[in-house]
């Protein structure tokens, strides 16, 4: 019964493993661009489960604790909470963690490089211009990418969408 609340290791080691890991999986996922985070695909769900398989070991060490888990899971939380309140006081860190807002079109112009860079098909382009009210690429005012993988058009009536 004791085993259960063993730490195989000082408490310290896992606080570190934790954040590590956490600051290799948000590296990760931010060069994983933004269409990613906002469109996920089936390729990412698995992705993105078998890269949460990968990291649990990095994290807990072979610990099989419930300490341990608590620990762990209590130091995910904490990093988590402390990067959603670093991002809500600086721009700087938000765009840091999260990256910045792409122009993607303006004044009826759509760049295709910009689309291609940051991996939006024309087919996710022209929906998020149907589902803004703009049928025609003239109508355009501007279209913003978000950093959570949004697509953000403002028509030429100036109404956004």
């Amino acid at each position: 019964m004791t085993d259960l609340f063993q730490l195989s290791a000082p408490w310290w080691h896992f606080v570190l493993r934790g954040l590590v890991m956490y600051v290799l999986v948000t590296v990760l996922m931010r060069m994983s661009g933004k269409r990613a985070m906002g469109q996920f695909t089936p390729f990412d769900m698995i992705l993105l489960i078998l890269a949460g398989n990968t990291v649990q070991n990095g994290i807990n060490g072979g610990d099989n604790s419930l300490s341990g888990a608590c620990l762990m899971a209590g130091t995910l939380f904490a990093l988590n909470w402390l990067v959603a309140w670093m991002s809500s006081r600086s721009i700087g860190f938000r765009w840091l963690v999260e990256g910045r807002p792409t122009l993607l079109a303006e004044d009826g112009r759509i760049f295709r490089d910009v689309l291609r860079r940051q991996l939006v098909s024309d087919a996710d382009f022209d929906v998020a211009m149907r589902l803004a009210g703009c049928a025609r690429v003239e109508d355009l005012r501007r279209a913003i990418l978000q950093p959570n993988g949004h697509i953000m058009i403002e028509t030429a009536d100036g109404k956004w969408s």
